[in-house]
């Protein structure tokens, strides 16, 4: 004998509403699950996020570094911190325009970007190796100020952060496949309701 429409119904909602494909329901907080939707979608959000922490690292320090930069008057110290500050701006721009919403990556912008970051860690490079020079050489050392020694530090974390980032941008195709295999479905309680009153009126 056949089977009857409720019966029907009732086995053909219970494993697609409630179990999903596997572990496909996501067991946790609303906002944890819209935050991994939301990377899900755009997971270049990650590096671009580690960008803007590096530009604030480095333009809320602008005093120390220029402080240091008037102290030790090193060769090209001040266009080494200019192209910093100017290329930790346009690289930020040039990222924003790689990934264009729904839309392939501008892979040559991306490419513009990289040189950039190669190019603010270079210059953070060569003003360290003057600082550095200027403190230790045989005549006349530069006295170890609080201000020079902060300026030194924070383009050490300049630096890594623009590494680090540059990193998670490379990667992004691999940990992009990592976020799509997280389960982030919802159960809709309401669907086995609906089954029976759409049963009823057909009656």
């Amino acid at each position: 004998m056949g089977k009857s429409p409720k019966e029907k119904t009732s086995k053909d909602n219970t494993p697609k509403e409630k179990a999903g494909k596997g572990n496909g329901i996501f067991k946790g907080p609303e906002f944890l699950r819209k935050f991994i939707v939301s990377l899900k979608r755009r997971p270049q959000n990650i590096p671009f996020l580690i960008y803007i922490i590096a530009f604030c690292v480095y333009s809320l320090n602008l005093t120390n570094i220029s402080h240091t930069t008037a102290r030790i008057l090193g060769k090209n110290m001040g266009l080494y911190g200019f192209i910093t500050m100017l290329f930790s701006i346009l690289l930020i721009v040039c990222f924003m325009n790689s990934f264009p919403r729904r839309k392939k990556p501008n892979y040559p912008m991306l490419i513009l970007m990289f040189i950039m970051v190669g190019a603010v860690v270079f210059c953070d490079i060569r003003y360290q190796n003057i600082v550095f020079t200027a403190l230790n050489r045989s005549e006349n050392p530069v006295k170890v100020e609080v201000y020079i020694a902060k300026a030194y530090n924070i383009l050490n974390t300049h630096e890594i952060l623009l590494i680090i980032a540059s990193v998670i941008t490379v990667l992004m195709p691999l940990y992009k496949k990592l976020l799509a295999k997280i389960p982030t479905g919802v159960v809709i309680e309401e669907n086995d309701r609906m089954g029976e009153i759409e049963l009823s009126d057909d009656q």
